[in-house]
């Protein structure tokens, strides 16, 4: 059994003629009689009464009829519901978002697609980017945002902003009032960095061991605003990305730039890498490096 016969035989029992319901489906009679026949042999059952001088539905075909019509309804709701997702007028997307990055510029971004598709299911993960990498690569989110360098034999990258990282101390600090500091000059400091789930820890502990020492953690936390209160009340130093930084009340923190090395910060948008993507998720991707078409310094 396939569609065309219960078309067809929607057809013939609309018209009541296999003549007429031939013109109207314009195929020759012959061959729409021979349709109908072939899907009375597949269901093992009489569907028109030929016998009577109106041609009529059986007992079968009443029956028939009904659920060929519910099965024409399903498939042109189908129809239309796959071209409303081609059509990005429904469907939902799972962005991850590590906390650090997601207050930068992520609510205007998220709004403005939401904007374009109301429809649009728009489901947002807050974790640090090691684990977003991993739920990228699980298929847990569809899209993330990673620190790079990511794996790109596992993922493909949108490379979108690019900082430098800053040493933040509180008004007192020894180093205060420096415009700039060498990495190394930090050995002998306690620092309040984010926890290990978040690349941003990776990256500062790992160039601090290049520059010749390994940092002392005092503290960690998931959450930048709390590093950034902690280091208000003179519990330690942190290293931040210069737009966060900003966001700080400079009254009780000092932002100081490190050299010798300096950290750089750069961002990407990245999504696993030979594995099907939605309809939405493709859409989200173009809107997104439209949004960013410059590399952008935060």
């Amino acid at each position: 059994m396939d569609i065309r016969q219960l078309s067809y035989f929607i057809e013939v029992s609309k018209q009541m003629s296999f003549s007429k319901a031939a013109e109207q489906l314009r195929v020759s009679q012959p061959s729409l009689s021979k349709m109908v026949k072939n899907l009375e042999d597949e269901l093992g059952a009489i569907l028109f009464d030929r016998t009577t001088k109106k041609m009529q539905l059986t007992d079968a075909g009443k029956v028939v009829i009904v659920q060929a019509q519910e099965i024409m309804k399903l498939i042109q709701n189908l129809s239309s519901e796959l071209s409303d997702v081609m059509k990005i007028k429904k469907g939902s997307i799972k962005i991850g978002i590590p906390p650090v990055i997601g207050s930068l510029f992520f609510p205007k971004l998220v709004s403005d697609f939401q904007l374009l598709y109301p429809n649009i299911e728009i489901e947002l993960v807050e974790e640090g980017a090691k684990i977003i990498e991993k739920f990228a690569e699980e298929g847990s989110v569809d899209v993330g945002i990673s620190l790079l360098p990511v794996d790109e034999d596992l993922f493909e990258v949108y490379p979108f902003a690019s900082s430098e990282l800053k040493l933040i101390v509180y008004p007192e600090h020894r180093l205060a009032n420096s415009n700039q500091v060498s990495l190394f000059e930090l050995k002998d400091e306690h620092f309040i960095l984010l926890r290990e789930e978040f690349a941003l820890h990776d990256l500062i502990f790992k160039t601090c061991i290049q520059a010749g020492f390994e940092p002392t953690i005092s503290f960690e936390s998931s959450q930048w605003d709390f590093i950034g209160e902690m280091v208000a009340n003179r519990l330690g130093v942190s290293i931040f990305p210069e737009a966060l930084c900003q966001k700080l009340e400079s009254s009780r923190i000092r932002t100081i730039s490190i050299v010798n090395p300096g950290i750089p910060w750069n961002l990407a948008l990245m999504w696993p890498k030979n594995k099907y993507l939605s309809y939405v998720s493709k859409e989200f991707i173009h809107f997104f490096s439209n949004s960013f078409q410059n590399e952008t310094n935060l």
